[in-house]
């Protein structure tokens, strides 16, 4: 077992030190955890809020408005279910120490869009060229 990385409490990873040390990948593992613990957080309060929500409800619109809040919040954990396969994935590539870089260039995705984006599988630029194609073959 890995040794644990000792990671001050107001480390931010830098550009001049070594790409994807140790303490770059401790930071973006702890912040990709701690990411995921508030998404599952939030699901835990969902399926109680609604357990506890459930209830008949006599008036027509009421239950009709009632319906479409909780269409909206299984919605939202829907995406956040997908989120938490991302950052699954992500930290998967952190153990195989491919963490960082472009799935499709090889190249390093810069810190400054990792810490924004944890989960980026590319870099900028790879993704323009992405979004780009996918709209060209969107339009036809």
């Amino acid at each position: 077992m890995k040794a644990e990385t000792f990671l001050p409490e107001d480390y931010t990873p830098a550009d001049n030190e070594p790409f994807m040390n140790e303490r770059q990948t401790e930071y973006f593992r702890r912040k990709l955890l701690n990411w995921k613990a508030e998404l599952v957080e939030d699901t835990r309060d969902t399926v109680a809020g609604m357990k506890d929500q459930t209830r008949n409800i006599p008036d027509v619109a009421d239950r009709a408005s009632e319906e479409t809040d909780r269409s909206l919040e299984l919605r939202t954990r829907d995406r956040q279910r997908k989120l938490v396969a991302k950052i699954d994935a992500a930290l998967r590539r952190i153990d195989e120490g491919e963490y960082g870089y472009c799935e499709i260039t090889g190249e390093a995705i810069s810190l400054k869009r990792l810490d924004a984006r944890p989960i980026a599988t590319m870099s900028l630029e790879a993704q323009e060229r992405h979004e780009r194609r996918e709209k060209v073959h969107r339009d036809d």
